[in-house]
């Protein structure tokens, strides 16, 4: 059968459809002008920048730099040998700073 792709695409099915402006109505009576979440409770997770963390304790094991890692001489990061990229001088470079 073939199909005539210029015809109009409207079928029965569309015409129980409703119309625009009833659409619009539904939208408007659904609509609430109260608020799901209460502003204060959502902004007690959050800490400021500059906020006083002076009584806060910190529980981070910290371990030396192991024998395969080095200190880089740009970012002065310590990473694993397998990022070495060069040598400059006494400084050993890691792969993120020789590529930038």
């Amino acid at each position: 059968m073939a199909t005539d792709y210029d015809a109009p695409f409207k079928k029965d099915e569309d015409s129980s459809e409703d119309s625009i402006e009833e659409l619009k109505g539904r939208r408007n009576d659904n609509s609430s002008p109260e608020v799901d979440e209460d502003e204060a409770e959502a902004a007690e997770g959050f800490e400021l920048p500059g906020a006083d963390l002076s009584n806060e304790e910190l529980s981070v094991l910290v371990l030396p730099r192991q024998a395969d890692e080095f200190t880089c001489g740009s970012c002065f990061l310590v990473k694993h040998r397998s990022q070495i990229d060069h040598l400059e001088g006494k400084m050993i470079i890691c792969k993120e700073c020789a590529a930038a």
